[in-house]
């Protein structure tokens, strides 16, 4: 089973041809398209849009722990370790944020009136 240009054994490599290459134009390609739609959208609409990936950061995280479930070398068992990391990293910040932005839209609680103070 291949999982990607960085853990693609080199002998399927070999009997694809320029499988890897391939792998690695498509992910270069995405950074840059990916780069391209996150630089365009407002500022104030990052928050909403960060929060809206969860449910993407969690499918990730999911993969991740599959994919070290099934490793087989060290090398893999590494590479999905770190992924596991960044994939939770991910998803824990943006739950914060998420946290932080509705609690930006609840209602501010009045301050009590401080008592024995004079009012002159």
């Amino acid at each position: 089973m291949t999982l990607g240009f960085a853990v693609l054994p080199a002998s399927d490599a070999a009997a694809n041809g320029d499988g890897g290459i391939a792998l690695l134009t498509i992910f270069i390609l995405s950074c840059f398209v990916g780069y391209e739609v996150i630089s365009k959208v407002s500022a104030v609409l990052h928050t909403p849009l960060m929060s809206g990936a969860n449910a993407i950061h969690g499918i990730v995280l999911v993969g991740a722990i599959i994919v070290a479930g099934e490793a087989e070398g060290a090398l893999e068992l590494v590479l999905a370790a770190i992924a596991v990391v960044l994939a939770t990293i991910n998803l824990v910040g943006g739950f914060v944020v998420t946290d932080r932005m509705l609690e930006m839209f609840k209602p501010r609680q009045p301050k009590p009136a401080k008592s024995g103070e004079d009012a002159s």
